[in-house]
């Protein structure tokens, strides 16, 4: 595996592996500190980024390397250099490039064209490193065996609803997505892909469209922002309506279980898709869970680097 381009590239092996090696990392930081020794990583990001770039810019820097960062502005490809020039241009200087940007197409050719790790950290189909985070969290509150519980997303069915449930997938687990059917539900060919792995893992895929359905008895109730980068303002009204009943609250933290947890990507806009009580409550896990994003994409850079991955079938 060279590359993670997709939530779907990854085996459960994989992220078990990466998970280890990020618990690892979280533990001590600078244990790997010469892995990327006279060596540069590319970040390029089209999109603004508080965590993403922050985190790897650190995680390269703990790896020993140096992080070059690289806005959408800055480089050829805005006066018209094809994306495969730019892949090979960029592997000729440096060992991995992380892309955060709008078009899934973008980071496939980048893939296909580069000869060095390309990892995506976000684009407008998934979000496979945030997942990685949330994983790490997940596993660090509840630990591996997670047989009996119930892992759930509300929201809108955007990039972030797809990881979950792919990657949820992949893990065994029992995930489900909460929301509006319609324009604000999850891709279907998403849903058919994730339902057809957890037949292979042993895991459960649910969408629905009833929040009080949803998180009965669940374990983790998670939420993203309900407008994204790139969304029309125009949207925002209809939006907030459709969206409102999937709302995190504190009538639905009641139905879950007692050891039950909150979980947000961030930004986090209280008072719309979560309440303040919820998110800034005793069952809020969203600070360390911002955390592990460094120690993930550390770990994610360290096993691509060294060629340690060996990808899924899927």
């Amino acid at each position: 595996m060279k590359d993670l381009l997709r939530s779907q590239d990854l085996s459960r092996a994989d992220i078990e592996l990466l998970l280890d090696t990020a618990t690892d990392f979280a533990a001590n930081p600078l244990r790997s500190n010469t892995a990327l020794a006279h060596k540069s990583v590319a970040i390029y990001m089209t999109k603004p980024s508080t965590r993403t770039r922050l985190s790897a810019e650190t995680a390269v820097a703990h790896l020993g390397g140096t992080p070059i960062f690289i806005r959408g502005d800055e480089l050829q490809l805005g006066r018209g250099e094809s994306i495969a020039d730019t892949a090979r241009i960029i592997s000729g200087y440096c060992s991995a490039l992380i892309i955060r940007t709008f078009a899934q197409s973008d980071v496939d050719e980048l893939g296909a064209n580069a000869s060095i790790p390309v990892i995506n950290a976000l684009t407008d189909d998934d979000h496979p490193t945030q997942l990685l985070a949330d994983w790490l969290t997940i596993r660090e509150n509840f630990g591996k065996d997670i047989s009996g519980r119930k892992f759930v997303y509300l929201g809108d069915g955007n990039n972030m609803s797809h990881a979950w449930l792919i990657m949820g997938a992949i893990m065994g687990a029992h995930v489900v997505t909460a929301t509006p059917s319609g324009a604000w539900a999850p891709d279907l060919q998403i849903i058919e892909m994730a339902q057809k792995i957890a037949k292979q893992s042993g895991g459960k895929v649910e969408v629905l469209h009833d929040p009080e359905a949803a998180v009965k008895d669940a374990s983790v109730l998670y939420t993203d922002v309900w407008m994204s980068m790139g969304d029309s303002e125009d949207l925002r009204e209809r939006k907030i309506v459709a969206l409102s009943p999937f709302a995190v609250t504190g009538k639905l933290m009641s139905l879950t279980q007692k050891d039950s947890v909150f979980m947000h990507c961030l930004p986090a806009h209280r008072g719309e898709e979560v309440e303040a009580s919820v998110i800034d409550g005793a069952n809020s896990i969203i600070w360390r869970q911002a955390y592990h994003r460094r120690t993930t994409i550390q770990a994610l850079l360290y096993h691509l680097v060294r060629g340690d991955l060996k990808g899924s079938n899927q």
